[in-house]
């Protein structure tokens, strides 16, 4: 094939294109709602969708799932309280030099406020 043939061909199977996507989309407005249900079930259907939850999520299958503890309310609330006092407890070892928290935050005494000397 020769150059002129393939620029025959080009040209009509553009020309095809063009006659294809010829057919454009018509704006016909906003159409009118039919809807045959009455708002009060349509209330009730979103209501009944609200408390179904999300069907699609991981933990859809399982259901609730009850957990048996034998601790006391009191003492869960006292352990809470003493661990989010404790000053160390946030200490991750490798936020430090060579994965070593230093011995001077082993301490149990340590206290992070300094009094001004008067």
């Amino acid at each position: 094939m020769n150059t002129k043939q393939l620029i025959a061909i080009s040209a009509a199977a553009f020309a095809m294109l063009g006659a294809a996507g010829a057919h454009a989309e018509t704006y016909e407005g906003v159409h009118a709602i039919t809807s045959s249900a009455s708002r009060m079930d349509v209330q009730a259907e979103a209501v009944a969708a609200t408390r179904a939850g999300n069907p699609y999520s991981d933990s859809a299958a399982e259901g609730t799932v009850a957990v048996n503890s034998t601790l006391d309310r009191n003492a869960v609330r006292d352990q809470a309280v003493a661990t989010a006092h404790d000053p160390l407890q946030s200490l991750d070892r490798r936020a430090f030099y060579r994965d070593q928290v230093p011995s001077a935050y082993s301490k149990p005494t340590v206290s992070f406020t300094r009094q001004a000397g008067l």
